[in-house]
């Protein structure tokens, strides 16, 4: 059995979208081996780093992420490589590929972003198309290598199409090492009460 991590490390100094100074995690210590035991506490947005998000992070009255069935953050997935992708993975971008999208897999993007690294502006996301192409063919949930799913659409189309879908969305992903095939993948979420979101400890399985 093969584990790899997906999340990349929490730090002051790692990569948050758009690089907004509220995203960033402040690390402060509260006691030290000197005073009885190391302690700390870390403040951060619930959308930085690997994280999932909620229905309620778009929907209005959208499931939050304590509501949600605990099997759409674990089960059989599928990693497809879209490193040649440009820009946005469209529809047609999914009609080229070998590897068959089963009903009820979570499905991760592997493209030529790199969440561990400083933020791109210009980073690969999922076009509505190919979204809504995800959501016809019976998903569980969606993710992929990028600080957000999408970039540039004025009405968050895509985040709308498949959260009102009842589809997480894993963000923030590192799938550099990680090649195109099938995995058992974990990605459980922190139980907060009425949660837009919640940062993941991701695994891919082999």
């Amino acid at each position: 059995m093969k584990i790899y991590d997906l999340s990349p490390e929490i730090s002051e100094n790692m990569a948050v979208y758009k690089n907004m100074a509220e995203k960033r995690p402040k690390i402060t210590v509260t006691r030290t081996i000197n005073q009885g035991a190391n302690e700390s506490k870390i403040e951060f947005d619930c959308h930085t780093g690997s994280h999932v998000d909620a229905p309620y992070h778009f929907v209005h009255n959208g499931k939050t992420i304590e509501q949600i069935d605990l099997n759409k953050f674990i089960g059989k997935c599928i990693v497809i490589d879209f490193t040649n992708v440009k820009n946005s993975i469209k529809k047609s971008d999914f009609k080229n590929k070998k590897i068959k999208i089963e009903k009820d897999c979570i499905v991760l993007l592997k493209t030529k972003n790199k969440t561990d690294e400083m933020f791109n502006p210009y980073f690969v996301y999922l076009d509505k198309s190919g979204a809504a192409h995800l959501i016809s063919l019976g998903i569980k949930s969606v993710g992929l290598d990028s600080l957000s799913i999408e970039r540039n659409q004025p009405n968050h189309d895509t985040h709308k199409i498949l959260l009102k879908n009842n589809i997480p969305i894993f963000e923030g992903l590192v799938l550099s090492k990680v090649n195109e095939g099938r995995y058992y993948f974990y990605g459980l979420p922190l139980k907060i009460k009425k949660g837009d979101g919640s940062p993941i400890r991701a695994i891919l399985i082999k």
